[in-house]
């Protein structure tokens, strides 16, 4: 065993896109800072992160129907889509900000123009859909929306869809241009080849064994070197845990108050992969059904087009899964070693309050492929068992918190970060929409954790992201420009041209 104990200034703790986004705003905003990250796995981008775990596709509210809501008057809520489509600015103009000055290169690696659609059968639904168009389509982030019940108009906007499909009730799907595809994994790849450039340690195969506090208040990491079983010991004044689902058990040893009461409930995944390139090129649009009455906000069906190693894929799902992992490389104990004395009242609280999440999720367990095929033909009527491979999705570790608005117990579908009192510790746990807003997640954390060094990096951030400290809702030109600007840099293009 080694008694190495080395000192840095800043310490990230997994190689996936929260990390590396944090890593580069850092040595953007404070060049000098050394900053030390450890993954316990052997390349970048390979759990939450990656284009094959269903990292966020590019989500920005523009199709994914649980971001709006239909308040008891009947009236539509769009302050969530509005937030979060905001939110995806901010990544947006960082993305552009690094293409711009040379610090990743290639941005159509990572990111693409595609259409972004919700379609619905049902008339309750089309009535819901209708509505929602209505509440969003004067909004400037939500220009260019197109709405249509007619089956002609959307066998041309989705002829995979539509093929072979008997209409026998009302049918209606929204269209918007602009939305985009992101192939995270790819992203992250490149940020950290980047980070290593700017003489960032990354450390592979490193484990975080146990967080400490020291008596001078910094925080000590013993850090296992999985190959050749030693140890080190690495001390930070900051210390972010950006592990995925990992990250609740390393946040739980830290014993900061802020990680008390907090509890996670894992979710695994499948997903169908369609190997008939014919149908792959037929279907051009992100596709977003409705979740089923009953079901949770993850297991919305959509039909995906993505760009995963530069070649068009189409993917189905999810379905959604049980598995104790926190991480798909994790330990089956994880579940039950996260269950402390603080959160047990927590988590049993969540038990009691989620029977119909569980119902759902022994229901899906119990799926056999020509019932998960069932599901993919109502979306794909044509669709044969042949055409798709299975592919096991990443793990979610949704988060279980008392809140005031839900009580003891709350499971929360999005994502949260954590910030010790003093902002020597940051966490991100949660799920969607995560990754799409990974930029604006860690602004908070700068805000939050570095108080002192903030105001003077105020000037730089705005040269980073345009729009710092600006409310887009407030200033929809400021908007527009910063859409056609990043839309230019990323390699869009023209933004509202058609891409068939």
């Amino acid at each position: 065993m080694s008694d190495m104990r080395q000192k840095t200034d800043v310490i990230l703790i997994g190689a996936g896109i929260m990390s590396a986004t944090l890593g580069s705003m850092l040595k953007e905003l404070a060049p000098e800072w050394d900053i030390k990250v450890f993954e316990k796995l052997s390349t970048p981008g390979e759990e939450s992160s990656n284009e094959w775990n269903n990292a966020g596709t590019g989500h920005s509210a523009l199709c994914e129907l649980n971001y709006t809501t239909e308040r008891s008057d009947g009236s539509m809520d769009i302050s969530k889509a509005i937030a979060i489509n905001e939110q995806f600015q901010l990544s947006r103009q960082f993305w552009a900000h690094l293409v711009t000055h040379g610090l990743i290169q290639h941005p159509q690696d990572f990111i693409r123009p595609l259409p972004h659609m919700s379609l619905v059968a049902g008339e309750d639904n089309v009535r819901f859909l209708r509505k929602r168009f209505a509440a969003l389509q004067d909004h400037p982030f939500f220009e260019g929306m197109a709405f249509s019940e007619n089956p002609d108009k959307l066998q041309e906007w989705v002829p995979l869809i539509m093929e072979g499909r008997s209409v026998t009730e009302p049918i209606a799907a929204t269209r918007i241009e602009s939305g985009t595809d992101v192939n995270f994994g790819a992203l992250t790849r490149m940020l950290f080849a980047h980070l290593q450039r700017q003489g960032v340690a990354v450390s592979y195969r490193h484990s975080v064994e146990d967080i400490r506090r020291l008596s001078d208040g910094s925080w000590e990491v013993k850090v296992q070197d999985i190959d050749k079983g030693t140890f080190e010991y690495h001390t930070a004044q900051f210390i972010f845990i950006g592990g995925g689902g990992g990250s609740l058990p390393l946040l739980q040893q830290t014993g900061i108050p802020e990680s008390k009461h907090i509890g996670g409930f894992p979710i695994s995944g499948l997903f169908y992969v369609c190997n008939n390139r014919e149908m792959v090129e037929k279907h051009h649009a992100k596709v977003y059904g409705k979740a089923r009455v009953g079901s949770p906000p993850m297991s919305v069906p959509h039909l995906d087009t993505r760009f995963i190693d530069n070649q068009k894929t189409l993917l189905f799902g999810p379905f959604a899964g049980f598995s104790p992992k926190f991480l798909k490389t994790g330990s089956n104990m994880d579940l039950p070693r996260s269950v402390k004395s603080h959160n047990v009242a927590t988590m049993l609280a969540a038990g009691v309050k989620e029977m119909a999440l569980t119902k759902y999720l022994v229901q899906q367990l119990m799926l056999t492929n020509e019932q998960r095929m069932e599901e993919l033909r109502e979306f794909v009527p044509n669709a044969k068992s042949e055409d798709w491979d299975v592919v096991v999705a990443g793990q979610r570790v949704q988060v279980i918190k008392d809140t005031e608005a839900g009580g003891k117990g709350t499971l929360q579908f999005g994502t949260e970060v954590i910030t010790s009192a003093d902002g020597s510790v940051a966490a991100l746990l949660g799920a969607s929409p995560g990754a799409s807003t990974a930029v604006h997640a860690m602004l908070g954390i700068l805000q939050r954790c570095f108080q002192e060094d903030f105001p003077t990096w105020e000037d730089k951030l705005k040269k980073m992201i345009p729009s710092y400290g600006m409310s887009l809702v407030e200033h929809p030109d400021l908007y527009r420009e910063i859409q056609q600007s990043t839309a230019e840099v990323l390699g869009f293009g023209e933004l509202h041209a058609t891409h068939q």
